[in-house]
């Protein structure tokens, strides 16, 4: 199953973007959908998470008061409304969804997307 990002694209500093993520059709109340970023030249990390049947939420630090993960169940897709964005946001974003009792360990997500680039220039 490959989920779909999208809402991706060039921003300012200061600016918003709001990513999409539609995810499977039958998805546990106990899964969790997150995504990640990859950085130029750096590795895929953690940047929020929203469990699917409680709507509990966790961020990493840097994201913390300006990004906010959602969910809306009935359509199956889940947001990444990000504001104030720096330009060390810039990255590949990732969707991906799973039973993950740890948040932030991607090899407990078992569906990917093919990741949206953002891009926040000065």
């Amino acid at each position: 199953v490959q989920l779909v990002e999208s809402g991706g694209g060039l921003v300012q500093a200061g600016g918003s973007l709001t990513l999409s993520c539609d995810t499977p059709a039958r998805t546990f109340n106990n899964w969790r959908a997150a995504w990640f970023r990859r950085a130029p030249g750096k590795e895929r990390v953690f940047v929020a998470a929203i469990t699917w049947g409680s709507g509990t939420t966790v961020y990493t630090d840097s994201v913390k008061g300006r990004f906010t993960i959602s969910k809306d169940s009935a359509k199956n897709t889940v947001y990444l409304q990000m504001n104030n964005l720096k330009i060390e946001d810039t990255a590949v974003y990732y969707c991906a969804v799973g039973f993950a009792p740890s948040y932030s360990d991607q090899r407990l997500y078992a569906y990917w997307g093919q990741g949206t680039q953002v891009t926040v220039s000065s």
